[in-house]
């Protein structure tokens, strides 16, 4: 055999051993992957450890960037969930949900004040939509940006744009409703609402808000009755844990208190309700201003706090 032969034969073996490592550790990355899968409920940081191995293995898996993102995400990581779906979304450029989750990693990153700012989550937003234009929780959160950076047209284009592509979805409703009550366009916000109210589901606890959001509405017209009717349906989807359950109590008993005649005994009843919940300890001060309204209705109405 020839020299030259012989070189190239050699050549073509290395490229076969290459290939065939580089496809093994491909294999091997998908099964840590798989592996780290069944783990990332009950123990996060160990399927991370997989995750973060398994990219190591293979660079190339987008599908395992993507992966490693969704865990990150779920410790709130933002900035470690933000630089993965970078990664993911160069490598498939293609796949919408990447650009979505990046840019609500940056958001998240802008409302915590970390140093990212919210300009810098339009971008994958914007790029998530143009390669899904039906993707409509990407104008969801566009919308959101835009709000943040006190464009409020584009925040309306962008809300309505999402409700056109998932009329079905209740939370995009009350974020347009409640720009356009920001706005002052109360008509606007009462038609949203109710086109909400005609595809809620029963007990959606999305409804919550459209709820709540169309109790202002009312109040803002001074239609007592069915600001209460809107209050007692929020109450009635809030249940009785979290922090709606507490807003609501509020809610529902400063406006019992005002009523003419007033619902004494009701509004007594959730004033005090909202105050043993909210007015004690590390809730207190986030509450400061509503605990201290309590106290004055409840006394205003011949009753005690305790």
């Amino acid at each position: 055999m020839k020299l030259g032969n012989v070189a190239m034969a050699a050549s073509l073996l290395v490229t076969s051993l290459l290939g065939a490592g580089c496809s093994r550790n491909r294999q091997e990355a998908v099964i840590l992957a798989n592996q780290a899968d069944s783990e990332v409920k009950l123990s996060p940081e160990s399927a991370i450890n997989k995750y973060e191995q398994a990219t190591r293995m293979d660079p190339t898996n987008h599908r395992i960037f993507h992966k490693l993102g969704m865990a990150y995400k779920k410790r709130e990581d933002w900035d470690k969930v933000a630089s993965t779906m970078s990664r993911a979304a160069t490598l498939a450029p293609k796949f919408a949900n990447y650009w979505l989750e990046r840019g609500y990693a940056l958001e998240m990153q802008a409302k915590k004040k970390t140093g990212v700012t919210w300009e810098e989550a339009k971008d994958p937003y914007q790029k998530c939509i143009e390669n899904d234009p039906n993707f409509a929780d990407c104008y969801e959160e566009l919308g959101t940006v835009f709000l943040q950076t006190d464009d409020e047209q584009k925040a309306l284009d962008n809300f309505t744009k999402a409700i056109e592509h998932d009329p079905t979805e209740i939370r995009y409703y009350a974020a347009l409703a409640d720009l356009y009550i920001r706005l002052g366009y109360m008509k606007e916000a009462e038609q949203v609402l109710k086109e909400a109210k005609s595809f809620a589901k029963p007990n959606d606890k999305a409804a919550y808000a459209i709820h709540v959001l169309l109790s202002q509405v009312y109040q803002d017209r001074g239609s007592q009755p069915e600001m209460v009717t809107e209050l007692e349906a929020a109450k009635a989807i809030a249940g009785t844990e979290g922090a709606e359950s507490i807003q609501v109590l509020f809610a529902l008993g400063s406006t019992y208190a005002i009523l003419t005649p007033p619902r004494t005994a009701e509004a007594i009843q959730m004033l005090k309700g909202f105050s043993s919940r909210a007015c004690k300890g590390a809730k207190a001060q986030s509450y400061k201003t509503e605990c201290e309204t309590a106290q004055t209705l409840v006394t205003k109405l011949g009753g005690s706090m305790q």
